[in-house]
């Protein structure tokens, strides 16, 4: 079997994380993904510790499943086999400094020229009319995520991984693989562009919903969620348990189980509104209740009535979870050399594959010039034979 993205030429131009994470989930449906480097290399691959080898594990993470080459586009020569790369490819992903891709004939309009079926997806910071430079951090900062982040008599905070960036990265796919659908329907290529501050105040969902529908604008409540309550982890007699109690039905059976019951019939707390409007009087009521066991053993009685809670683990204990739930959360290649965490997405009929390690630097440019450079633009006839992986 084949991955459902096989046979498509991936050109991806793109550096540190959203264009990176994007173009490494189309290499696991199946694409064939040419990741071009410049002489200094992805600077993220110098961004340790952590180090696995002489690249950083945060290089490694997004980046497995693509051929690599070393193109110095000031160079005439170097130039011409990018822009080679990009006639032939069917995507090609660039997050250079808007303006910046014309110099070496690898903007949209020069692509589309030798290549009209091409889908080119640009990714910036802040829009195409914006040279700021696009920084998860500063997107957090802008976008307003950062003053949502944080307890509320502390200062603003950001999240604990590039969130924008991998937020980012995933819209970017899904508008590559629309653009993919318009072009098998109508035979024409076209331009996908993406920002990290659009993408942000898209993910902001409900906070940045309070604003356009009520033009209301959302404070820093901890780990609080600001419509409903009991939502986050409250003290046990050892640790924290995260509850997440959604309806009313939800908060009668904790009280059942927390040994409460006559909470969930107090008018204060009856309904899901009161219970949010009245947190600062069920809070010290919940947590004298907790204080009685230990969060694992809170976890083990109330999940089996079927409330949902859990201890707050770290990266290692989840990682574990995942493996007695039977997740097999790494990813390995055939050979079973790990090249990071598994794909959430399970295909019945197309199933992932994790065919390559990520590359080192110019470790295919032998392949790409032979197999892509080289090669007439004509596809085959069965376009799953046009590249191989």
């Amino acid at each position: 079997m084949t991955g459902s993205l096989e046979g498509l030429l991936v050109a991806d131009f793109s550096r540190v994380l959203a264009g990176p994470y994007c173009t490494m989930l189309l290499a696991d449906l199946g694409a064939t993904v040419v990741k071009v480097e410049g002489p200094d290399g992805d600077e993220t691959r110098r961004w340790m510790p952590p180090a696995a080898g002489e690249d950083s594990t945060y290089f490694l993470s997004v980046n497995r499943g693509k051929r690599g080459i070393v193109l110095d586009l000031g160079d005439p020569a170097d130039a011409e086999v990018a822009r080679a790369l990009a006639a032939k490819a069917d995507v090609v992903v660039q997050n250079f400094v808007p303006g910046t891709a014309a110099r070496w004939g690898l903007d949209f309009e020069s692509v589309r020229s030798t290549n009209p079926r091409v889908v080119y997806a640009s990714i910036s910071g802040f829009g195409a009319g914006s040279d700021q430079p696009g920084y998860d951090v500063l997107a957090q900062a802008l976008s307003g995520l950062m003053s949502v982040t944080g307890q509320p008599d502390g200062p603003p905070t950001k999240a604990g991984v590039a969130i924008v960036d991998v937020v980012t990265g995933l819209h970017v796919a899904v508008g590559i693989l629309a653009a993919l659908h318009h072009r098998d329907r109508t035979g024409a290529g076209q331009h996908v562009e993406v920002n990290l501050l659009s993408s942000a105040l898209s993910a902001l969902v409900n906070q940045t919903g309070a604003w356009a529908f009520a033009g209301v604008v959302p404070q820093r409540l901890g780990n609080d969620h600001p419509s409903i309550f009991p939502y986050g982890p409250f003290p046990t007699a050892e640790g924290d348990l995260v509850v997440a109690i959604g309806n009313d039905r939800q908060f009668a059976r904790l009280c059942e189980g927390l040994g409460t019951p006559k909470l969930a019939a107090d008018a204060r707390f009856r309904a899901a509104a009161d219970r949010s409007a009245n947190r600062a009087s069920l809070r010290p009521l919940l947590v004298a209740a907790l204080s009685r066991r230990s969060a694992v053993a809170w976890h083990a009685a109330l999940s089996a009535s079927g409330i949902p809670c859990a201890p707050i683990l770290d990266i290692g204990d989840a990682f574990a979870l995942a493996d007695r739930l039977g997740l097999a959360p790494l990813a390995r290649t055939r050979d079973g050399d790990v090249v990071g965490v598994r794909s959430p997405v399970s295909f019945s009929e197309s199933p992932v594959e994790y065919r390559l390690t990520p590359p080192s630097p110019n470790r295919d440019r032998a392949w790409v010039e032979r197999e892509v450079v080289a090669r007439g633009i004509e596809a085959p006839a069965d376009p799953a034979h046009r590249f191989g992986g």
